[in-house]
């Protein structure tokens, strides 16, 4: 059963709260962080990022990058940019985007409940990408940025979260530059989190949405600190990382798309007609053409959308990972007929989030960088938690979850 824990978490005074949230250390590269924290002395992004405080062209995996993170996350503690609660909470962290807002309850999760598969994975990791995060783990002694989780509706933990924010002011509330509204609430009294946390305990499994390479280093850390201590005990806060709990049921997955270099010496011609033994293939013309169903497909090639339906037979119902559209894609078409056998190491296909729009599949066939584009119907809620329970895992770049966490509201210190 799911372990969630109430910790002092390091937050920002209310009027800069705005300034130190950023987007998580993962959807944007060096470049655009130091235009985006440019002239924001606040933003967590000279923590998470801290290579954009070093000269251009820095190695982000050099030691001095590390050490930077550790000396400006002392600075915002010193400045009182980032200040810890003097007694054990739980917080909600609520999103808005297009009228839609979801609720998370923001605690500690357990190491244990990630090494013993309490908490379900979706997605494999990278050890490179693990070890960069655990690196910044182990030099800050704290976890800065979320993991973005989702769970069971328990209609009891959405009264009472319904209650507090009926009833409280948010200690945060604003607005982003990409329009979504961010709302957060401190849960102070010790009744409520202790029926919280006993509430958590009858969840069988909590399932990573997002933020799976945060989420392992962080466990890994953890173990790691656990393994050194003569004297553990279990209840050091290494034992927890940060995490913000959604209920499935409010979570959005937007589609995520792929786009691909060549076609494998084939002609327009040749490649449509290869996929006619798989897909139904209409040519829509030149408006954007937007996948309404599953196992149905966009793809836009030398200014024109087809839309592409998969044949019955081409795909297994009961196959929980067979049934997916990226898996469809990978096998009738990425794999059999343009010889691309790894989407995790292939220079010739790119992932394209939805969040981008599927006009960013146009501009970039249109350019030339790309000569054929796919629009994906994104996966449910309900495929990614069956494909968790049974151990399976996605192909890469399945999900995209929309909005995305910000980061610097509260942060959890291991010490």
């Amino acid at each position: 059963m799911a372990i969630l824990k109430a910790f002092k978490g390091l937050c920002p005074p209310e009027k800069i709260a705005q300034f130190v949230a950023s987007r998580p250390y993962d959807v944007l590269n060096t470049a655009e962080a130091r235009i985006e924290a440019n002239g924001n002395p606040y933003s967590l992004l000279h923590i998470i990022k801290p290579e954009i405080d070093l000269p251009v062209g820095i190695d982000e995996h050099a030691d001095v990058v590390y050490d930077t993170a550790k000396e400006n996350f002392a600075e915002y503690r010193k400045k009182g940019w980032l200040v810890q609660d003097k007694n054990e909470m739980l917080y909600i962290y609520a999103q808005t985007m297009n009228n839609k807002t979801q609720y998370g309850i923001v605690g500690c999760a357990a190491v244990e409940d990630y090494l013993n598969n309490i908490i379900k994975k979706h997605e494999l990791t990278r050890k490179d990408k693990e070890e960069d995060r655990m690196k910044h783990v182990r030099i800050t002694n704290a976890n800065m940025e979320p993991v973005f989780f989702a769970y069971p509706d328990v209609p009891e933990i959405n009264e009472i979260v319904e209650n507090i924010v009926k009833s409280q002011k948010p200690e945060y509330d604003f607005v982003s530059v990409d329009g979504i509204i961010h709302s957060f609430w401190t849960i102070a009294e010790k009744t409520t989190i202790d029926r919280i946390v006993e509430l958590f305990a009858k969840i069988p499994y909590t399932y990573v949405a997002d933020g799976h390479h945060r989420t392992a280093a962080a466990a890994l850390v953890g173990k790691e600190k656990r393994e050194q201590n003569p004297k553990h005990t279990g209840q050091e806060e290494y034992n927890f990382f940060l995490a913000v709990h959604f209920p499935s049921s409010q979570l959005t997955i937007i589609d995520y798309n792929r786009v691909v270099k060549d076609l494998n010496g084939l002609t327009a011609s040749d490649f449509i007609e290869k996929l006619k033994k798989s897909f139904d293939i209409k040519d829509e013309g030149t408006e954007i053409y937007k996948p309404a169903e599953l196992h149905t497909f966009g793809m836009y090639l030398e200014g024109h959308w087809y839309s592409m339906k998969a044949k019955r037979g081409t795909y297994n119902d009961l196959d929980p990972i067979g049934v997916l559209d990226v898996t469809i894609l990978s096998k009738l078409v990425l794999d059999e007929i343009l010889d691309i056998k790894d989407l995790r190491t292939s220079k010739r296909i790119d992932f394209v989030g939805g969040i981008r729009g599927l006009g960013e599949l146009k501009k970039r066939v249109d350019s030339g960088e790309m000569k054929a584009a796919f629009a994906l119907y994104p996966v449910t809620m309900e495929q990614l938690m069956n494909i968790a329970d049974t151990n399976n895992i996605m192909p890469p770049k399945t999900t995209w979850f929309e909005p995305k966490l910000r980061s610097g509201l509260v942060v959890h210190s291991l010490e």
